[in-house]
């Protein structure tokens, strides 16, 4: 099992760190849904993690709202990835739709370009953000996230919880094992909104997923003994 956790602020990377987490997702403004964190930010972030083994990957999102994006925008947030890579991230969160709700191609294109080649660099993670969960025809999107070059997707199975997605996050972890498979590298599922200590188990196993997604804050701050509970609960 592996535990990503959400992090606004460095206090919640700290929290991450002591509380156990494999993975961060770290992003800014988080009342806003997160925005592209500051380099000074993501610098900092790379230098708690690192050398405590946790992986960081960094939201890439330059603004509040919708996912249907600018040509100036997608621009804009290539130079997000840019940055973010230049800073030594693991990977980078991504996502975006066109206005009739399909996944926007070639914006993801363009952004996974950005990133640049994997081979000999760090940075070899891009997963497709929870614009997911208002795209339209969601088992074909799958197909064309993973043949884009996205690796995992975020999401609560289109509901406003994961637990309530547990119906089609079954699915969909069904067909990227097909997807990983005929690819010949992994494409996963990452389960996310409304997670707790108390629901991350029983997510886990309803679905058949292996990483899980969630803040677990105490007010702004995410909580170390909710992640170590997470942890424990879901070994």
């Amino acid at each position: 099992m592996i535990l990503e956790v959400c992090c606004g602020n460095i206090e919640s990377v700290k929290g991450a760190i002591e509380g156990g987490a494999d993975r961060i997702e770290l992003c800014r403004d988080l009342e806003l849904d997160g925005l592209t964190p500051h380099r000074e930010m993501i610098r900092e972030a790379v230098r708690l993690c690192r050398p405590a083994g946790v992986v960081v990957h960094v939201l890439i999102r330059s603004r509040e709202g919708h996912f249907v994006y600018t040509d100036a925008e997608v621009v804009e947030m290539a130079g997000e990835i840019r940055m973010a890579v230049a800073e030594g991230v693991d990977g980078v969160v991504v996502g975006a739709l066109t206005a009739d709700g399909d996944i926007d191609l070639d914006a993801c294109r363009r952004w996974v370009e950005a990133v640049g080649p994997t081979d000999g660099h760090r940075c070899r993670n891009i997963t497709f953000h929870r614009a997911f969960d208002v795209c339209r025809h969601p088992l074909e999107a799958m197909e064309q996230i993973a043949q884009v070059g996205c690796n995992r997707i975020l999401t609560s199975g289109q509901q406003p919880t994961a637990e309530a997605g547990i119906p089609l996050l079954r699915q969909m972890v069904g067909k990227a094992h097909e997807l990983s498979a005929t690819m010949g590298r992994p494409f996963t599922i990452l389960c996310g909104a409304g997670v707790t200590p108390e629901n991350a188990a029983h997510i886990l196993k309803a679905t058949g997923a292996t990483e899980i997604h969630g803040s677990l804050r105490t007010g702004l701050v995410s909580d170390a003994e909710k992640i170590r509970t997470v942890k424990t609960a879901c070994r």
